[in-house]
């Protein structure tokens, strides 16, 4: 294990100094994206077109990692609580702030427009608050869409697009509760999403293996697009990025809904 890390170690000082211009990358590398990246993808975008084009495999499997973070809190925090050990439950009354505690775990409390459950440890809300990230929430999800739609054109893509659609929901968890953030995003419909985002990533690609060309070589899809062989390279990029906003967007949620309520998806922060 020394040997190895000396060996590593002494590698390191044949590498070009921090920012040096005559590094290889910057003489051969950098200057072909610069000058071929949107002859080659019709993508204006150069950092998009590297990411979703010339190194694509890389972004597909770093999409891979994000779903397998999300799928290893599921596993190690989810918990299913048994009968017996079900805790009281508590209502309150809208209309009146009347708080009602319920002592017997098999008793039915029908959904009411009237009635909304509570923690244990729940606390009043503020007004405030809760009504301006209501109000804000539909703007952010909406540039959270147009940060993923527009990502191949301008700065943005799928991972910062996932992030803020994400985050618009874990905004209500925050100002309102976990329940209600929880019916906006169920944890089946995230347990589906999750994967999904990196099914599309790889059926984009697969599919350009079905039409006779490599893997995520975009261009292949000119022929069911009816464009030039260019712009599929760029409509190609766009629906990966959709699919790595969509397993962004539900593994955040489902990490969230797991650290916060400790994996009992009762009680957020």
């Amino acid at each position: 294990m020394l040997c190895c890390w000396g060996m590593l170690v002494h590698a390191t000082l044949d590498f070009p100094g921090w920012g040096d211009p005559n590094a290889p990358a910057h003489l051969h590398v950098a200057p072909e994206y610069l000058e071929q990246a949107y002859e080659e993808t019709a993508t204006p975008n150069v950092v998009t077109a590297v990411l979703a084009d010339y190194r694509g495999y890389d972004t597909m499997f770093e999409t891979a990692v994000i779903f397998s973070a999300g799928l290893a809190c599921f596993f190690l925090l989810r918990v299913q609580p048994r009968k017996e050990e079900e805790e009281d439950r508590f209502f309150r009354h809208l209309a009146t702030d009347m708080v009602i505690r319920i002592r017997t775990p098999s008793m039915h409390v029908p959904d009411s427009p009237y009635l909304q459950q509570l923690d244990p440890y729940w606390t009043p809300r503020s007004l405030i608050v809760r009504a301006a990230c209501r109000v804000l929430t539909p703007f952010i999800q909406l540039f959270a869409l147009y940060v993923v739609a527009h990502g191949h054109h301008s700065p943005g893509g799928g991972f910062q697009g996932g992030v803020i659609l994400g985050a618009s929901f874990i905004l209500i968890a925050l100002s309102h509760d976990l329940r209600t953030s929880m019916k906006m995003t169920p944890e089946k419909l995230m347990g589906v999403l999750s994967p999904a985002g990196v099914l599309i990533y790889a059926g984009v690609g697969a599919l350009c293996v079905v039409a006779g060309h490599n893997f995520l070589d975009y261009g292949a899809l000119a022929e069911w697009l009816g464009t030039a062989p260019e712009a599929a390279r760029s409509l190609g990029i766009l629906f990966v990025e959709v699919g790595v906003a969509v397993c962004v967007m539900a593994t955040m949620i489902i990490i969230y809904a797991n650290l916060s309520s400790a994996g009992g998806y009762k009680q957020g922060l």
